[in-house]
């Protein structure tokens, strides 16, 4: 089998010229748990004198291997390489996980790592398990390990207040409409990102312009409602409103993200946009009249203003 044939092809780093300590997962949202575990890397791999890289997989491996599983993604696959990177690894990278990887043994892939990326320490999260049927638990991968010369340690999970830091716990906060805990748990405000599109442009009619979000599917997004934001714009943070949801005021249409940026009057459209979501305000409420809307909508932004001038 050809090196681009191999399941495993995209294994490569342009330039490698040490041994290395990896971890592999699926990192989605890199969140604090991820980041405790990349920082316990870093400390073994500089005890060792290793790079340290991160292999992170996607699709989400239980979406490959049950075709009726559902999974909403925190973060794009880019944005997650691109915060992994931001972690201080000294590699990020994409392995397409397809029906020929997951087929593949534990100890198949263990040699490809020694051989195409110089593996020498391996840092394992909680249940992580590698190889086809999950064959290669920590016992396992440590006697792959003897056999062929590298190190493999297990790391338990970050916990706090007895919950695990993880993606599933974030996406259940999600769920729930509760951005504190999603946030405290991603270490950041969770965002959304997209360019802004057109739209129909009744938030200029009723004197709240919007800039419409388009956000790729398959994302996980909070409750439908209206929430506390600060937009980006070219590295600029601003003030804002978004509302998630179906507009039932006037058309119950399409699931729209809709960001109404406070004190700018400029055109963001074609632009990137990222939205950190802070505080939900409200659930989707279907008004009487676009003047019940427009007014829901100043107390909206009244409240956003509060929250702005209290520090957050």
């Amino acid at each position: 089998m050809t090196d681009a044939a191999s399941p495993l092809g995209e294994l490569a780093v342009a330039g490698l010229d040490k041994d290395t300590a990896l971890t592999i997962g699926v990192f989605d949202g890199v969140h604090r748990g991820h980041l405790y575990l990349l920082d316990a890397l870093r400390e073994r791999a500089a005890d060792r004198g290793l790079a340290v890289g991160v292999i992170t997989l996607h699709p989400h491996p239980a979406l490959v291997l049950d075709p009726r599983a559902s999974i909403a993604y925190l973060t794009s696959l880019e944005e997650r390489i691109r915060l992994l990177r931001e972690s201080g690894v000294d590699f990020a990278l994409p392995l397409t996980f397809t029906p020929e990887v997951a087929h593949l043994t534990a100890a198949e892939f263990a040699a490809a790592l020694l051989e195409r990326l110089r593996m020498r320490f391996l840092l394992i999260g909680p249940d992580f398990a590698l190889g086809r049927g999950r064959q290669g638990d920590a016992t396992t991968l440590a006697e792959i390990g003897r056999q062929m010369v590298f190190e493999v340690e297990p790391l338990p999970p970050l916990t706090e207040s007895g919950l695990v830091v993880s993606s599933s716990a974030i996406r259940a906060a999600l769920e729930a409409g509760d951005i504190d805990t999603a946030n405290d748990l991603l270490g950041r405000p969770f965002s959304l990102h997209g360019p802004v599109v057109r739209g129909v442009e009744r938030g200029r009619i009723i004197g709240f312009p919007t800039a419409n979000l388009a956000i790729g599917s398959g994302l996980a997004l909070p409750p439908f409602g209206v929430y506390v934001t600060r937009a980006w714009v070219d590295g600029t943070g601003y003030a804002s409103v978004t509302n998630i949801g179906r507009r039932p005021t006037f058309d119950n249409g399409e699931r729209t993200v809709e960001v109404h940026i406070m004190d700018f009057d400029g055109d963001f459209y074609g632009k990137e946009v990222r939205v950190d979501v802070l505080k939900r305000l409200r659930g989707e409420v279907r008004f009487d009249s676009a003047e019940a809307l427009s007014e829901q909508i100043r107390r909206d932004v009244a409240a956003a203003r509060q929250y702005f001038e209290a520090g957050h």
